[in-house]
């Protein structure tokens, strides 16, 4: 069957390397990855294996937001892990290099690392350029926030089209320090991605050869057997979450993370987030609350930089291996800053003390909730909920102006499970920053946020609504508070209202009765545990007991 498909003698006498691709056409995220696949496939002979290419799904974000089509997308992420675990145990693949771009192919390759632990690495396909609008430079956040200032009267619809025309000039993924530079810093944090490599812009040409190191790369991590488990450590998680908190980086870094020490089978809970964020400065001035995109970090000395100034400051793990086969520590000390540059402050003068992630708990969050403070200083807020059952019922309130300044917008029924699929609120939270409420409005869901959303929002409160969550209890005009130096986020209602409340409560019927969505929500665990899907508690194998996700056995090379 090989030989059919051009396979030598001696192509099958070396070992088969997946290169696992999420190359769509559909999106600017993973449009150019078929062709930087190539230079992979290129490295990969070069050092002696054989590559065998196969794909798997990729759903954008960012084309889906505001859409029925968004519950797809964190659903997705668990495809594509499965999808990848499939195809390399179903062809007995020696090890991966798994090609990514968009928020959630990034995680879902590096869970399908950790869960099969087979010699492999991630490779980025890297960030898109900014777009110009007006002689300034614009992203697709600058598009959804447009939106907002267009229902309000302040853009005019010429405006509007020529935004969106020009904010995506090409391939890569969203420019910001949103989801997918938020997950490709983590994996370079973690190790899983070589450092220098990733974050290379996705139109730059020196991406070519960094596809085809990659490709040389896997074969030597193959011959000395290093496997994710020696790579994913608890000490390298921390490493992540304190880039992350460094850059004012995604809440979902916080779901992915969560997602990805699970599959590797280390302890981590949502409470360290905030553990390491509150002793973490915030030194990177990236949007969607900062001046600069990821192409200005890259041309500022890249994630490294990033990585030394935490060195520098104590507060990395600097002997954490890497595939490079270097630790962090050595990448962070060849790292090399660009005179002049504004990007990366010094540890000694950040841009706020501490990180830009923070926990809050209380009886609307028992489990928590994820507040990103990067680009905002408000630490506390109090006022009436506004409760909504879906985005798109808050999303008509907006533009019908029946949101106001002071109010907290509830938007439930959104989570993992009543989703399902836990979709993001950016063309709300854009909106409101557009219609000029951005630090008037306060906004909770058990839903997610985009990268890009920034302003006082909490995101993944759990237990969710579907679940029988308090927030399921919240009424219009209850009074919410957030207070981010007691970490609480709690309504004025008692315990006592709250529970009579949910007596009379019922979920609501499942939005799918069949296929992956269904599927996906009768399997899906809390947010607070990563939303990954598990086997139903109770459910036990009826074969002799052994590990679901064994290792795939050694080859020697």
């Amino acid at each position: 069957m090989l030989r059919a498909t051009g396979l030598r003698d001696e192509d099958l006498a070396r070992p088969l390397i997946g290169i696992a691709n999420t190359w769509t056409e559909i999106g600017p995220c993973n449009y150019h990855l078929k062709e930087l696949a190539e230079h992979v496939k290129a490295g990969v002979r070069a050092a002696g294996g054989t590559p065998l290419e196969f794909n798997t799904v990729s759903i954008s974000d960012g084309i889906t937001m505001g859409s029925e089509g968004m519950r797809t997308s964190l659903v997705s992420r668990e495809v594509i892990a499965d999808s990848i675990e499939l195809v390399t145990r179903g062809n007995l693949l020696d090890a991966l290099v798994v090609l990514v771009g968009c928020d959630k192919t990034i995680p879902g390759g590096v869970m399908a690392l950790a869960r099969m632990d087979i010699p492999g690495l991630i490779l980025y396909g890297g960030s898109i350029a900014p777009g110009q609008f007006h002689e300034r430079p614009v992203t697709i956040q600058d598009v959804f926030e447009a939106i907002g200032a267009h229902a309000r009267g302040g853009m005019s619809d010429e405006d509007l089209h020529a935004l969106e025309c020009s904010a995506c000039p090409g391939a890569g993924a969203c420019g910001g320090q949103f989801t997918a530079n938020t997950m490709a810093l983590v994996c370079e944090f973690l190790g899983i991605a070589p450092m220098g490599l990733s974050s290379i812009p996705a139109t730059n040409k020196t991406k070519e050869t960094a596809g085809h190191k990659a490709g040389e790369m896997v074969i030597e991590l193959l011959r000395r057997d290093v496997r994710p488990s020696a790579i994913i450590t608890a000490q390298s998680l921390e490493n992540a979450i304190a880039g992350v908190a460094a850059t004012g980086g995604s809440t979902n870094a916080v779901l992915h993370l969560l997602a990805i020490a699970q599959e590797a089978r280390l302890p981590l809970v949502i409470d360290d987030f905030d553990r390491i964020s509150a002793r973490t400065p915030l030194l990177a001035d990236l949007k969607p609350g900062g001046r600069f995109v990821a192409t200005d970090l890259y041309a500022a000395g890249g994630t490294a930089l990033v990585a030394q100034r935490l060195r520098q400051a104590g507060l990395l793990h600097g002997d954490c291996r890497t595939v490079t086969g270097k630790s962090i520590g050595e990448e962070a000390a060849a790292a090399k800053e660009t005179p002049g540059q504004e990007v990366v402050l010094p540890a000694a003068k950040p841009l706020k003390p501490t990180g830009g992630l923070v926990i809050l708990k209380g009886n609307l969050a028992p489990e928590g909730c994820v507040v990103k403070v990067a680009g905002h200083n408000i630490q506390e807020f109090r006022g009436p909920a506004r409760v909504f059952d879906s985005e798109e019922a808050s999303f008509a309130a907006l533009q019908q102006g029946g949101i106001r300044a002071g109010d907290v917008v509830v938007i439930r029924y959104e989570g993992p499970n009543g989703g399902p699929g836990m979709r993001e609120m950016l063309a709300v939270t854009a909106a409101l920053v557009g219609a000029g409420l951005g630090d008037s409005v306060a906004l909770l869901t058990d839903g997610r946020f985009s990268g890009a959303t920034h302003g006082l929002m909490a995101g993944h409160v759990a237990p969710e609504a579907a679940a029988g969550g308090p927030i399921a209890a919240l009424r219009d005009g209850d009074i919410i508070v957030f207070d981010i130096p007691k970490r609480a986020l709690r309504a004025e209602v008692s315990d006592d209202v709250l529970r009579e409340r949910l007596r009379s409560w019922t979920p609501p019927a499942p939005r799918y009765t069949s296929g992956v969505m269904a599927k996906y929500a009768l399997l899906v665990s809390s947010a607070s545990r990563g939303a990954i899907t598990t086997v139903p508690a109770g459910v036990r194998s009826l074969s002799a007991p052994a590990p679901a996700t064994a290792p795939l056995p050694a080859r020697t090379i």
